[in-house]
């Protein structure tokens, strides 16, 4: 069992305190919380996101009964260093950031670009992962995935337009429920007024555009390296990163699950049914 280089006490995502582990050439921020016992869960986030952009009921719901770290990768919010271009760089440096803290046994939960880094390292770092959760995600190569520069650029023009936050054209459907999904999501997402992160600079956000474009441009993946048990999740009507990935990586992966694709929930499904997701998680991460 892997052993943290602190024990994180219990205690609500709003109000965990920001930690600070160094390798050489740079220092990783991140947050834990949740029982100090147990095979530590590594949330990887996705595009432009920080530590402040994980939904606080998907966090707390996890740490209920499992360790959960969240952290910002080098070069994104408070991390330093420059955030690289590729995403098995940015694999890399994960599994920097998970040996500084003192693990050798992790499971991942990777949400869109963070689920691309944790196929990457559990193809590259068997005996590290355990077991995975793919969100909102998809396969090197997978369809769709080129268009994610462009889709985020016009929505991002459109919210601006608005006054309304990208996520909401992004991460959810147009349909009532959606908006109505939406608003609460982003609500909580303001929990937090102490200590918050530091946005995404402009210069990480294009690379990070910058390694998607070239994940999305890659031979289709060789993804029977993957032995890990893994589940995969996503919402029916993912613009992002299209469905259809979600179901070409449970039917691909040795040891793939495809949980029934969340109704009228898009890229941000797991937000959007916390209640069903957390629960399926815990479920599925049990030794």
């Amino acid at each position: 069992m892997s052993t943290p280089s602190s024990s994180p006490t219990p205690m609500s995502y709003k109000s965990t305190p920001n930690r600070s582990v160094s390798v050489p050439g740079v220092t990783f921020v991140h947050r834990q919380l949740g029982p100090a016992d147990g095979v530590p869960l590594i949330l990887l986030n996705h595009l432009s996101a920080v530590l402040d952009n994980w939904d606080p009921r998907v966090v707390d719901g996890l740490a209920a009964r499992r360790p959960v770290v969240t952290f910002d990768n080098r070069g994104v919010g408070a991390s330093g260093g420059s955030t690289p271009d590729t995403i098995e760089a940015m694999a890399r440096d994960t599994v920097l950031f998970i040996r500084a803290l003192g693990y050798d046994r992790v499971d991942l939960l990777g949400l869109s670009m963070g689920g691309f880094i944790a196929q990457v390292i559990a193809a590259e770092e068997p005996d590290l992962v355990r077991k995975l959760i793919l969100a909102g995600t998809g396969p090197a190569g997978g369809p769709g995935i080129d268009k994610v520069t462009g889709l985020t650029v016009k929505d991002t023009i459109k919210a601006v337009l608005a006054r309304k936050d990208p996520k909401q054209y992004l991460f959810f459907t147009g349909t009532a429920g959606g908006r109505r999904a939406a608003h609460a999501f982003l609500d909580r997402l303001k929990e937090r007024a102490d200590d918050r992160d530091k946005a995404i600079s402009l210069s990480s956000f294009r690379a990070q555009l910058k390694a998607i474009h070239h994940w999305s441009r890659q031979a289709p993946a060789e993804l029977s390296r993957i032995h890990q048990p893994v589940l995969v999740v996503n919402g029916e009507s993912d613009r992002m990163v299209p469905s259809v990935n979600s179901t070409d990586l449970a039917a691909r992966l040795p040891q793939g699950e495809l949980e029934p694709l969340y109704p009228d929930a898009g890229h941000g499904g797991i937000f959007q049914h916390h209640d069903r997701f957390v629960p399926r998680a815990l479920e599925f991460l049990e030794p």
